[in-house]
């Protein structure tokens, strides 16, 4: 189905349409057309639908990016925002993919994974609240940039508590989440720095349906574009220092351990060795006959025991 939504002398008629043949009509004033289903938008080549090639290629694409080309009297956008919560197709891209064809006239939006900018956008204007062109592609810049926005320093602030949270007993646990979040922040940035530059394209074309104040918040949501950016950049940076710190933690520690273990070891091998020489099933083993001989092995092996432990405390070791 394509939900159809137009605008006339103040007063906003939506309703659903079975295929593209609205296309084929003209619109009264400004109409808004979003595709819901890909069925629907596989009509587009079935059918001369008066766009052009190019654009239908775009709208149809499996794969984009964000952009944004000028063509003939209209723009051509690839936007990106967050997934809905609890979207189940989250083992892709990170963000939905949000295809626009916008002329003066007339707007097609195509967005094939549940996202909550779109349905917003859409309940504004068929509210009233929104009147053309210009008010819906801000609305849209606007809602991708505020929960993106969101997105990213949700990361930012789980990064800032593993920070804090790092001691010597950092865990497997903790270099497993600093992973998943330079990953997220990486996911991210592929998307928001393009983003960023195709807002710059669009801020630097002569649209005459682009108002001022229009422009000041397509400003606005390019600026927390670049702050995004910025911050991912910033986040991968210090998730990379922070899984180096986190290994070496646990580096030292696995050494600290090993020495603990040499230590012990060093402090048997000449009692092992007598025990072993006094054990041998031989005759003349002295003091065999002895009854003191028992114990007066203990007692040196003991001594033996204290003075290379104290070897070791004297030379710090055990502080190693």
């Amino acid at each position: 189905m394509i939900r159809v939504m137009d605008f006339v002398d103040g007063t906003v008629h939506a309703a659903d349409a079975p295929d593209v043949s609205v296309l084929e009509q003209a619109p009264p004033g400004f109409r808004w057309l979003h595709f819901q289903q890909r069925e629907s938008l596989s009509l587009l080549e079935e059918r001369d639908c008066h766009l052009p090639e190019a654009v239908v290629r775009a709208l149809l694409a499996v794969e984009t990016r964000p952009r944004c080309d000028m063509m003939a009297e209209g723009v051509l956008l690839n936007l990106r925002a967050p997934l809905r919560q609890g979207d189940g197709e989250r083992e892709g891209d990170p963000l939905a993919s949000m295809r626009i064809w916008a002329t003066p006239k007339l707007l097609i939006s195509v967005a094939f994974r549940e996202t909550d900018v779109l349905p917003a956008t859409i309940a504004a204007f068929e509210a009233g609240r929104l009147h053309d062109c210009g008010d819906v592609l801000v609305a849209l810049l606007s809602g991708s940039a505020e929960q993106l926005d969101a997105a990213v320093a949700q990361i930012g602030d789980a990064l800032d508590l593993l920070e804090e949270g790092i001691d010597r007993h950092a865990s497997f646990e903790q270099r497993r989440e600093t992973s998943r979040l330079r990953s997220a922040a990486i996911g991210l940035r592929r998307f928001v720095a393009p983003q960023r530059q195709a807002l710059e394209s669009l801020m630097s074309l002569n649209l005459p349906w682009f108002d001022t104040a229009e422009r000041a918040h397509m400003r606005e949501a390019t600026d927390r574009f670049y702050r995004m950016a910025e911050e991912l950049e910033s986040v991968r940076e210090r998730a990379a220092v922070l899984h180096d710190e986190i290994t070496d933690l646990r580096s030292e520690r696995m050494d600290a351990r090993s020495l603990q273990v040499a230590i012990a070891a060093l402090i048997f091998l000449p009692l092992t060795f007598i025990t072993g020489l006094l054990g041998m099933n031989v005759e003349g083993i002295p003091y065999a006959k002895a009854p003191w001989a028992f114990w007066g092995v203990t007692a040196l092996c003991i001594a033996i025991a204290i003075v290379v432990g104290a070897w070791f405390i004297w030379r710090g070791w055990s502080k190693r």
